[in-house]
């Protein structure tokens, strides 16, 4: 090596280490912890708290954490803090007195990137408000939550027995057949009609967002949300999550335009209609956010949120009742005395039901669908118990630290209904039954989540009892992407 060359050896050399030194100090700077921050473990330079997590189970690691750094602490995970809330007392207290402040979500690369701004799950401020509060206006309008919405739920219970039927009792994985019962009530409510079962467009536009929402809650997309100039540069898993969402968008859209040219605001026929009918209403008001764009990000929101929450915890419900065959039994001897064979399940049955309603409540608590909560950000500085917030900064409240706190669960750990049952075999509502959420951001679909959970769950063990298929052990392994939802399986469905 001659000296010139060794001057440019150096000089790379120089340059990759200066980037080395650079980059590693950029994100001490961007990234280091402010005065009187949550405790959490020790973090390590880009990837933060990654070497300390195994992200298959990290609902379950929150628990470890707040033993060893107390019930508030936080986690760097390739990016800014995130302050986790753990027990029912705190995340009530937190989310209810401080509910305005921690009214914003953050704002994330991978989301921001598929839908910018806007909607009703990651929109904030002075628009989504507006945007919510229409929303719940027009669905309470069309039902929502209401007696008046119980007929169409019941013949989408009458569709989904006859698609199980057709089964003979053979092994079959009932996850898309749920996907679509669930999915075709907030279809009435949002685009005005139901999609048949048999529709393997629909049915695969339903897999497709199955498949998104698994992938948005692994490694890949973690790696987008801390360098996202890098990533959609590069190939790689993320790349199939845009693919995936665009088609589930221009779905929507499709149907946002084929209403757009046949819409009478004198007559509005769903959420759609109303919409537009809207939109020239408030068409000075842009900053409301009524405009094309919003309609299909806020239709998005309520086609994916009505379908995959529901239908993910009557997927755990069946395999419970397989499970577990002796609560299935008594489930159906609660049917078969209140309601009988002769006609369906209705909701004025629910009060006579207390067993069955029991059993559905703790499907959702063990169930645990969104175990970290959709994260919030703080909207101003703050205090946390003894700690300071600043402003911005993602808090989360675990939900799995609420459904299986110790201290307000006899047996959080076992598929236990007597949870919801008194002594004397009457339903008892629970504080600490926060499958929803709570404060500014609960789940806007709860009430309809409640009278659908009902209605499926009681109207399909009138009519079968589930079993796995022969010499097969019904399994609760569990897979983690932005749901907790079992590992597929197979089920025998038999007549009654």
């Amino acid at each position: 090596m001659d000296l010139l060359q060794l001057y440019e050896w150096l000089d790379i050399k120089s340059i990759l280490i200066f980037l080395c030194v650079f980059l590693l100090l950029s994100d001490y700077t961007r990234n280091k912890a402010p005065k009187n921050f949550p405790p959490g473990p020790w973090s390590l330079p880009i990837i933060g708290d990654l070497h300390h997590l195994d992200h298959s189970k990290i609902h379950l690691q929150f628990a470890e954490f707040a033993e060893k750094y107390g019930k508030i602490f936080s986690l760097r995970i390739f990016g800014p803090r995130i302050v986790v809330l753990n027990g029912y007392k705190l995340v009530k207290e937190v989310y209810t007195q401080q509910g305005d402040n921690l009214a914003d979500r953050p704002t994330l690369p991978i989301f921001h990137d598929i839908t910018g701004d806007k909607g009703l799950i990651v929109g904030n401020g002075y628009k989504w408000k507006h945007q919510r509060r229409f929303a719940l206006s027009t669905l309470r309008n069309f039902g929502l939550g209401k007696k008046s919405l119980e007929p169409s739920i019941s013949l989408e219970c009458c569709f989904l027995n006859e698609a199980i039927s057709n089964e003979q009792g053979r092994p079959f994985d009932p996850r898309l057949l749920l996907n679509n019962a669930v999915s075709n009530v907030i279809c009435v409510l949002v685009f005005g009609n139901r999609f048949e079962y048999s529709d393997h467009d629909f049915q695969s536009l339903l897999k497709n967002i199955n498949e998104a929402i698994y992938l948005e809650g692994g490694i890949w997309a973690l790696l987008y949300n801390m360098a996202p100039w890098l990533m959609r540069r590069l190939p790689g898993p993320h790349k199939k999550i845009f693919a995936l969402w665009k088609e589930v968008i221009d779905f929507v859209k499709e149907k946002v335009n084929s209403h757009r040219a046949d819409y009478d605001p004198s007559c509005p026929r769903d959420y759609i209609d109303c919409f537009l009918a809207e939109m020239e209403k408030l068409e000075n008001d842009t900053a409301a956010g009524f405009d094309v764009e919003n309609l299909c990000v806020c239709t998005l929101d309520l086609f994916v949120a009505g379908t995959e929450t529901t239908s993910t915890t009557l997927y755990w419900g069946l395999l419970y009742m397989m499970k577990y065959p002796e609560i299935q039994a008594k489930v159906q001897e609660e049917i078969d005395r209140v309601v009988g064979g002769s006609r369906q399940p209705s909701l004025s049955d629910k009060d006579n039901m207390p067993y069955t309603n029991a059993v559905i409540h703790e499907m959702q608590r063990i169930g645990n669908i969104i175990p970290l909560n959709l994260a919030r950000a703080t909207v101003e500085d703050t205090q946390i118990g003894k700690y300071s917030i600043p402003k911005g900064t993602m808090v989360t409240g675990s939900l799995t630290s609420v459904l299986f706190d110790e201290s307000e669960w006899e047996t959080p750990q076992s598929f236990n209904p007597g949870h919801f049952l008194d002594a004397e075999g009457n339903f008892r509502r629970r504080d600490a039954f926060l499958p929803f959420s709570l404060g500014k951001r609960v789940c806007p679909g709860e009430q309809l989540a409640r009278v659908e959970l009902f209605l499926f769950f009681s109207s399909l063990l009138q009519r079968f009892t589930f079993s796995s298929p022969a010499g097969v052990e019904p399994s609760l392994d569990f897979k983690l992407g932005a749901t907790h939802c079992p590992h597929p399986y197979e089920l025998c469905a038999v007549p009654r």
